[in-house]
């Protein structure tokens, strides 16, 4: 009897991560179709750009059109066939709003790992499974084995991270084939496919939005809320155009001059007071963590002896979960870590495989 042929649904962004994992599920026999996703046009309002002049020029419009043609000059290079998708609605009320309200409350959102949760590894795979697809897959580097999800083989490039929330349901229908190679690799394999992408510069920034100006993207929402800066001790350095715009552990910005750099340690909502430091005070540093909004791969008795990561790229650190109240686990590091920000994701790991993770309180 004749083999099926499974098909599979790749979400390509125009970039050579996306592109080389459509040309590897290809070589190994997949029926492959192309995606591209329009998730982000306009400014932080709407879609539609306020100056028409201002196309192009910094969050008025990310560039998608030109992403879009890369990844269709692709797919035909390759011989798929190629669609897109507008979820444009729906990033902007689960990413861009939440990253605002985050925002304005006082905390440091992760939009990726909203994106990954709400739009590619839920919305996108709806869509797949409406094709008749068996499977998704994205240019992440991450690898999934028997149900689980491990780093990916190159450290420098892991995105395990940006993955911890989305649903484990979708993990025996996603693959991510670049997540055995290492970047050099990729962009050698694309290269030797003759991919127009294979030298194209990695994106960077907001996911779908790119880079920005943070502050300035805030601000077009977010008015400006002055207050004092002031040093842990209440010496007053200066003046702060609102405590949303700035994140722990930040130093550029501050604009309070001269001397030693300072690092903002705290952010007061209720005196609006921006509380700066040296880049050793203690204030800067902490072993215990709470974590709220967790999301689990598999079953953790507690006591829980793992490791973590407060941020991406940082090398993983020994902890110990300490318990779960209330939907809120305790977590206490072997070392103090630095610039711990509400917000941001925290992400456990026992050895390669990902467990799970949750949202810094």
């Amino acid at each position: 009897m004749k083999k099926q042929i499974k098909k599979v649904l790749v979400g390509m962004s125009g970039g050579v991560d996306s592109s080389v994992t459509a040309a590897l599920l290809l070589e190994q026999g997949y029926d492959v179709i192309g995606a591209f996703m329009k998730n982000w046009s306009g400014d932080s309002s709407g879609p539609s750009c306020k100056n028409p002049d201002n196309v192009g020029q910094e969050f008025e419009e990310c560039g998608w059109k030109d992403e879009m043609r890369d990844a269709a000059r692709v797919a035909a290079k390759l011989g798929i066939s190629f669609t897109t998708f507008d979820f444009e609605k729906e990033y902007r009320q689960d990413v861009i709003d939440y990253m605002f309200r985050e925002f304005e409350d006082g905390r440091t959102p992760n939009p990726d790992v909203m994106c990954n949760k709400y739009i590619k590894f839920d919305l996108f795979y709806k869509e797949a499974i409406k094709l008749g697809c068996d499977y998704v897959a994205t240019g992440h580097y991450a690898r999934i084995q028997n149900g689980k999800i491990l780093k990916g083989i190159d450290d420098n490039k892991d995105q395990t991270y940006f993955l911890w929330a989305i649903d484990k349901k979708v993990l025996p229908k996603i693959l991510f084939p670049i997540g055995e190679m290492r970047k050099p690799e990729v962009r050698n394999k694309a290269r030797k496919l003759g991919l127009i992408v294979a030298d194209k510069k990695d994106s960077t920034g907001i996911c779908f939005v790119g880079e920005v100006n943070i502050r300035e993207f805030l601000e077009t929402r977010i008015k400006n809320d002055p207050g004092n800066i002031v040093t842990t001790d209440g010496v007053e350095l200066g003046k702060h155009k609102g405590i949303s715009y700035y994140t722990i552990g930040q130093r550029h910005g501050l604009d309070i001059g001269g001397g030693d750099p300072y690092y903002v340690v705290e952010k007061r909502k209720g005196t609006k007071e921006l509380v700066v430091a040296s880049q050793y005070h203690p204030s800067l540093f902490k072993k215990a963590i709470k974590a709220k909004d967790l999301n689990w791969f598999r079953d953790v008795d507690m006591p829980f002896k793992c490791q973590a990561r407060i941020r991406y790229r940082q090398k993983v650190q020994d902890c110990k979960i300490m318990s779960l109240v209330n939907g809120e686990v305790d977590v206490l590091f072997s070392e103090p870590q630095r610039a711990v920000t509400s917000g941001q994701s925290i992400v456990f790991y026992d050895g390669d495989e990902m467990v799970g993770g949750g949202i810094i309180q």
